[in-house]
């Protein structure tokens, strides 16, 4: 089985006020264990004052992971839209 590295883009929710992208940062980088190395986060501005977090990941090539990866991130509090910038075998 191969490896895949993703790079997500994280959107705050436009829903909740005061969004703090670096405390939805630090909890992207918890989820780092055994089936998702998350390699780096950065936290960068939007617009507007607005700031976004972008991640790269290295996982396994299993069917569902990137899925289930996404469902972790959506449940942190003050994360709006995940999008995936880029995606590739290793």
């Amino acid at each position: 089985m191969g490896m895949v590295a993703m790079t997500y883009k994280i959107n705050p929710d436009s829903e909740v006020e005061d969004v703090n992208a670096e405390a939805i940062a630090a909890s992207v980088q918890a989820l780092s264990d055994d089936v998702y190395n998350v390699q780096s986060v950065e936290v960068k501005p939007l617009a507007f004052g607005l700031k976004f977090v972008q991640i790269h990941v290295v996982m396994n090539d299993g069917e569902g992971l990137a899925d289930a990866l996404e469902s972790k991130i959506s449940e942190i509090t003050g994360v709006g839209e995940i999008e995936v910038l880029s995606m590739g075998l290793l």
